[in-house]
């Protein structure tokens, strides 16, 4: 028996574990630079993994979950199971069914109902379409619990979208009510509030409120989803509006430069990020390297002081996370320094890689022993004042441009680009991969006129 797998992620690998375990052929196609799962034999493309499959597993997304089915038609054998796992809405369960069906396969709209993380390939299932007792058989082997209810494509998908306005719905209100304990300085008496009327306590709690903040982007367009079926069914949707809202938020949020990205950023110089962008988001060259060599590239934590006062930069310093850069809107004033050695020292123990500062620092020399990269207008021994106001985690205006918390800057000697989060997810410089050409003449020779 030969299953096909679209989407190698968190699913397809416990998918994969659980039919290789049971003496299964697994192949598997995935676009994306993932893990290829022990025992998996891995194809470049959609043909080649489903061509002699029994079944197809797709496991892909909501958007392109049509687009895989395309791909994947016309080498399907004729009979076979193809498996629409994708959390998505009833009418794009319909438009798949429709191209694997002309193809002459049986389909099957497969809803999740439980934790495959917690359960892996046994979590619990809902199926439709005419190839449901198919699909059954085959996840029922691998001792999950299925519930076939026929019916069209879409039936089973409706079922876990009633689930999730109630599921997705607590998720959210845990993200919601945890963040305001941490604002109310209570996050412990709220978290344990919220685990005693949870029967799973604190590991349910965990377990839906980081869930919901890892996989926002995809569980939004479920979520979204539920508020559509809930109007067709003259439910006033707003606790579910609520919680796609928040879904979407934090999907915005999760938008923030990941680590890879800052690898992929991380080769290329700021000249030629500027083209390609350009030359929007390039701080004014008042504001340069306190040393020859430096170069950072992080996500912004964002100061706003008034001039020459450092007392947010401190509050910021005790929040900042590891891979991140202080982006400081000091007022331009180069009177007094906001910051020298002994915060570039603390800066540099939390994991911050280094600052930008409309203002000025001091002991340039530590800062360049220690290599802790920092840009600003001016050099002056003189200290600052420590007594406020100032406000962190909020948007800033620095070198007539605006940085926002969570923003991608990139510093080296020519200067400062700061590039918005929402932009920052695309490929820097369009360069397949994300990936910096290396050298000098790829450095230079590619910047436009």
């Amino acid at each position: 028996m030969k299953v096909a797998i679209l989407g190698l992620g968190e699913a397809g690998s416990l998918y994969s574990s659980g039919f290789l375990a049971k003496g299964w052929e697994v192949t598997g196609f995935d676009p994306a630079d993932t893990a290829t799962p022990a025992g998996v034999l891995r194809f470049d493309d959609v043909a080649d993994t489903v061509r002699g499959a029994d079944l197809v597993l797709s496991l892909t997304s909501a958007k392109v979950a049509v687009r895989a089915a395309l791909d994947a038609a016309p080498h399907l054998s004729a009979g076979i199971c193809y498996a629409d796992m994708n959390a998505a809405p009833a009418e794009i369960k319909a438009q798949v069914a429709d191209v694997v069906g002309a193809a002459g396969a049986a389909f099957a709209d497969v809803a999740v109902v439980g934790s495959v993380p917690a359960h892996g390939a046994r979590t619990a299932l809902v199926v439709s379409g005419d190839g449901s007792t198919a699909a059954a058989a085959y996840f029922e082997a691998l001792g999950a619990a299925v519930e076939d209810i026929s019916g069209a494509p879409g039936d089973a998908s409706n079922r876990k979208l009633l689930r999730s306005a109630f599921m997705k719905g607590l998720g959210a209100l845990i993200v919601e009510s945890v963040d305001a304990g941490i604002a109310a300085d209570a996050e412990q008496w709220v978290r344990a509030q919220i685990a005693g009327e949870l029967s799973g306590s604190f590991s349910a709690l965990d377990r839906l409120r980081d869930g919901t903040r890892k996989h926002a982007a995809r569980r939004s367009v479920e979520a979204a989803a539920s508020v559509e079926l809930l109007d067709i069914l003259g439910v006033r949707p707003v606790l579910a509006s609520a919680t796609a809202e928040v879904h979407r938020t934090l999907a915005d949020a999760n938008g923030r430069a990941t680590d890879e990205l800052l690898e992929a950023y991380a080769g290329l110089p700021v000249a030629n990020i500027g083209d390609a962008r350009q030359r929007m988001g390039m701080v004014d060259s008042g504001i340069h390297a306190m040393w020859k060599g430096a170069r950072i590239v992080g996500r912004a934590r964002t100061v706003w002081t008034r001039a020459g006062d450092n007392k947010a930069l401190h509050e910021a310093l005790a929040k900042v996370q590891p891979g991140e850069v202080i982006v400081i809107n000091g007022q331009g004033d180069q009177n007094r320094a906001l910051m020298g050695e002994l915060i570039a020292e603390r800066a540099r123990s939390r994991g911050c890689v280094g600052m930008i500062i409309d203002g000025a620092a001091r002991d340039i020399d530590v800062l360049q022993e220690i290599e802790f990269g920092v840009w600003a207008r001016a050099v002056n021994p003189s200290g600052p004042y420590k007594d406020g106001p100032g406000k962190i985690d909020v948007p800033v205006a620095v070198g007539g441009v605006v940085c926002a918390p969570g923003d991608l800057v990139v510093a080296d000697d020519d200067g400062v680009i700061i590039i918005p989060a929402a932009r920052s997810v695309h490929q820097p410089c369009g360069w397949p991969g994300g990936r910096s050409r290396r050298g000098a003449a790829s450095r230079r020779d590619h910047r436009r006129p």
